[in-house]
Parts: structure tokens; sequence; C-alpha cells
């Protein structure tokens, strides 16, 4: 069945079909499993604008509210990471404005403005989780709880004045309406004025069979091509791009109203790499659809060889990323026993569609599995580094990207 693509309204289909699944992020209590919410988790290529989208996405209030369980700041290489994005706005983009207005979209915990208001720079959050938002204001970070469109990007013009910078991380791929978000940013923005977003990178994606990165909140898996098609229809263009690790593989992309400053020779050359990778081509994706239906049998038949063999398997961070390969994997309770996670909201509660108990860290550390799985692989050296007691004790790390593997 075909839809239309939410860029370009052009027909297409799905290229690849997880089945069905829950919300991401919708840890629960065992009262809850009668009243869990499913929907059909596919992804479609539209070979007109080239962009990667869900054809189906729950209502955006299902996936952000006032229990969203993802806190930015609870990860220290998330807030290194940040204060260099950061710095980089501070120096390279508003450094020669008389009084600098920043606004970041998707704001969670202030993790990134709390950087300009240590410096007294004028800022405003946009964040739609009131828990999240409620720890930012907290902090002492100006935040709206609210969802940022077209309509939001006038008022804040008319009570603000325009911005220097918009900044998003790891959010702009979360929103289907698409165009309010350009012509927001269109309006919102100076002549000058530049957007700076980040989010999982799409050749990455398909590079390194990291499907996880498939799952509701992700409506879009952006590349270059798709981007600039997108922003294009609201007079932006793609001024620079800046490859990142974070996420697993990230991109973010810096664009300004069109022809208001250079363009990068990055920009041209990352177009010629997303040729020559077949990003801009339908063959591609189903590839990628049987590399992910191998990686899918390799992972199951791994964890029953260790049941069978008598071995605990502990699952090792309760990540949105963890409930697309749970569910579309088939990973149930008796193959991984639990989830270990340090984020105190998830605790006492379960793993969305396949019910895997989710446990403090403290429990992972009381007795150490035979295996670890680990579904925040984005962070591997930075879990690797803390867990070496974890090794000593002859403790295996389970992986899936961009390969089945134990390590």
């Amino acid at each position: 069945m075909s839809k239309p693509c939410l860029v370009c309204e052009n027909p297409i289909e799905a290229f690849v079909d997880y089945g069905r699944m829950p919300i991401a992020n919708g840890f629960l209590k065992k009262e809850d499993f009668p009243n869990e919410y499913f929907f059909r988790l596919h992804a479609g290529f539209c070979p007109k604008c080239h962009m990667v989208q869900l054809l189906e996405q729950p209502a955006r209030e299902q996936m952000f509210h006032e229990n969203y369980a993802f806190f930015s700041g609870t990860s220290k290489s998330m807030a290194v990471h940040f204060a260099g994005f950061a710095e980089h706005v501070l120096k390279d983009f508003i450094a020669d404005s008389k009084d600098p207005f920043v606004v970041e979209m998707g704001s969670n915990d202030g993790i990134m403005l709390q950087n300009f208001a240590a410096k007294n720079i004028r800022h405003l959050g946009i964040e739609p989780s009131a828990n999240v938002a409620k720890v930012a204001v907290e902090r002492g970070i100006r935040t709206l709880n609210e969802f940022f469109d077209e309509k939001l990007a006038r008022r804040i013009v008319a009570e603000n004045g325009q911005a220097d910078a918009f900044l998003a991380a790891n959010v702009t791929c979360h929103i289907p309406y698409i165009h309010s978000i350009a012509a927001g940013v269109a309006i919102l923005l100076k002549p000058k004025g530049v957007m700076m977003f980040e989010d999982p990178y799409l050749g990455d994606v398909i590079e390194k069979t990291s499907y996880d990165q498939i799952y509701d909140e992700h409506v879009f898996v952006f590349s270059l091509h798709s981007v600039a098609a997108a922003f294009g229809r609201h007079g932006l263009e793609v001024v620079d791009v800046e490859p990142q690790t974070t996420h697993g593989g990230s991109m973010r992309y810096i664009l300004a109203h069109k022809g208001a400053r250079p363009v990068s020779e990055r920009v041209g050359a990352l177009l010629a790499k997303e040729l020559a990778l077949g990003l801009t081509k339908a063959a591609t994706f189903d590839q990628f659809r049987r590399n992910c239906e191998k990686s899918r049998d390799e992972l199951k038949a791994l964890l029953e060889r260790c049941k069978k063999e008598g071995k605990r398997v502990v699952g090792y961070a309760a990540t949105s990323k963890s409930t697309t390969v749970t569910n579309y994997c088939g990973i149930t309770p008796d193959l991984v026993e639990f989830i270990s996670d340090t984020t105190p909201i998830k605790h006492g509660k379960f793993s969305p569609g396949v019910h895997i108990p989710v446990k403090p860290y403290e429990d992972f550390k009381a007795r150490y599995p035979d295996y670890a799985l680990l579904f925040g692989w984005n962070h591997a050296e930075e879990i690797a580094a803390k867990e070496q007691d974890f090794r000593k004790a002859g403790g295996k790390w389970i992986l899936y990207v961009p390969k089945v593997h134990v390590a």
C-alpha cells in the first residue's frame, strides 16, 4: 500500500517492515500491559526527493509528554558533545552579534542551552515533554513547554525579535510536519542567521545496518540530498555539513537563507559521496532490508544458543533503540533476564512490547551475567571504560552493530 511522501507527496511504498511495534520509550508497569499501544513500523524511500521516512507514526502526544523517559544530561559524553556544539556556535556564528539570541528546538533538560545561559546570552528552549522542560527551568534555562512550528515561530519573533541561531539535536528527525518547521525557521532567523541541526545519518545507518535507528520517534532518516530537498522549498540552503560520531553516526547540517552565506566545498563532496553510496537508489534499500533480516536471525540464534548452554544474558541500557531490536527479533524475557539501566524513571517497569524487566544498574553489578547485550552500542567506548570489572569477571558483550558478534 503506497502513501504520500511527507516532503513532496510522491507515492511511496515500504522497503522494510519491522512489524507490530510499541512506543519506543513507552516503558510500562505490569498493570498497563492490557492497554499497551501498538502500531506498524515500516519505512519507505521516496525516489523523487530521496527522503527515508516512516509510513505510519503515532501521535506526537503519545511519544512526548510529562512522563518522557529520556534525559540528555544522564550521559557525560553527550554533555561534552553539546558543550563543543555550543562553543562552535559562540565562536563561529554569533560572536559579532551585539545582542545574540539563540533558540533550541527539543532542548530537553537544557544540556546545550546551559552553555549559553552561563554566558548571559539570550536564549529560549522549546521542549514539549513537561517533565524534562521542568528540569531545564529549575536550572535557570528559559524554556517553553510547547511544540515548535510556524505559528510559534511568529510568536517568538513578536516577543523576542529574530534569532541569530536556531539549534536542534536529535529532534528534527522526529517531526513529520517538516514544512511547518522549515517555514518557522525561515521566519525566525535573522538575514544572516543559521539553523544548525544534527540527527542520525542515513549513510551510517545503511553502512552499519543500524536498523535500531528506525523507531516511532524517528519519522525521518536524513541524508544531505533529502535535507536539501525539504528545506530548499522554504528558501533555506545547506551551507556546510559536519559529520559527528554521536548516536552511532550523525550529521550536522548548517543552513542559512539562500545566498546569505558561502557554501562549503564539503556540501558538494558529500552529495557526490551519497550518490556513490547509492543513497538515491531504491536498490540500496532493498539490500538494507536483507541485511536487517540477516542480523535479526543471527542475533536470535546467538541468544537461543546462550540459553541452551545455560548462560545468563542481561540487556545493558534500556534505550529507545532497544525496542525496535527486541520486538523485531522476538527477544523475550526467557532470552534476556532483565535490562540494566541508570534512569530511575524506568526502574521497576518493563520494556515496551516484549516486557523484559528493567532493573537498576546496581542489580547488574551485584551479580554479573555471562553476557551483556549492549543496546547502548553508540556509547560503547564510554561503557567499556566504565565496565572493566565486568570484563575481569569473565563477562562478554553481545553486539549487533555493524554485525552480530561477541566481544
